[in-house]
């Protein structure tokens, strides 16, 4: 485990190696499993504001499960969570012209609509964030759905940490990021036995 500030980070952030492969997965943790995204407390009144202007980026279904569940709801473990269609992709997703799905609030955020791109557990795949009772713990999710971002990642050598920097940025702040790089790239690894 590394230790920045109050976080505990996995080796495997270090370790492993990943870079989203789109055009392979197509987009399939936005389908696949029995819930959907996770989501903060503090993203609930987010998704309630940004509803009515991301609207016209979602689908027809999308909308209607929303306007059903509301814009978030809770999962079997009363875990906060985005509302799936029918058991199966999650309401703010939307198929692009390539059959490729991708997130509707997102493409608000790259049109200038909103200022939020998206809830910070999507940014931040496969990274999860384990709330403890005195520090967070981020850890590597390893999903077989995600093995061409795993292949892709290692033909391109870029690292979980690296490849995610831009949303550990935003989650934990610059000098908390940089803080990270400088301890992973002063400590050796350890061997394994």
């Amino acid at each position: 485990m590394i230790k920045v500030g109050e976080v505990l980070v996995s080796d495997d952030i270090r370790d492993k190696e990943f870079v989203c492969n789109l055009e392979k997965c197509k987009g399939a943790c936005c389908v696949e499993g029995d819930f959907g995204a996770p989501l903060l407390e503090d993203e609930l009144a987010i998704l309630e504001e940004i509803y009515p202007k991301i609207k016209k980026y979602l689908t027809a279904r999308g909308i209607e499960e929303i306007e059903k569940q509301g814009t978030h709801t809770v999962d079997d473990e009363g875990d906060l969570c985005t509302p799936v269609i029918g058991g199966r992709e999650c309401v703010y997703a939307v198929y692009d012209k390539q059959g490729i799905l991708k997130c509707g609030i997102e493409a608000a955020y790259n049109d200038g609509v909103i200022d939020w791109k998206k809830p910070i557990s999507c940014h931040l795949y496969p990274i999860r964030i384990t709330q403890k009772k005195n520090f967070e713990a981020v850890n590597y999710h390893k999903w077989h759905i995600c093995s061409p971002a795993c292949a892709l990642g290692k033909e391109l050598q870029v690292p979980v940490y690296k490849f995610l920097k831009d949303p550990l940025i935003r989650k934990y702040g610059q000098a908390w990021y940089d803080e990270l790089v400088h301890v992973i790239e002063t400590t050796p690894k350890k061997e394994k036995k």
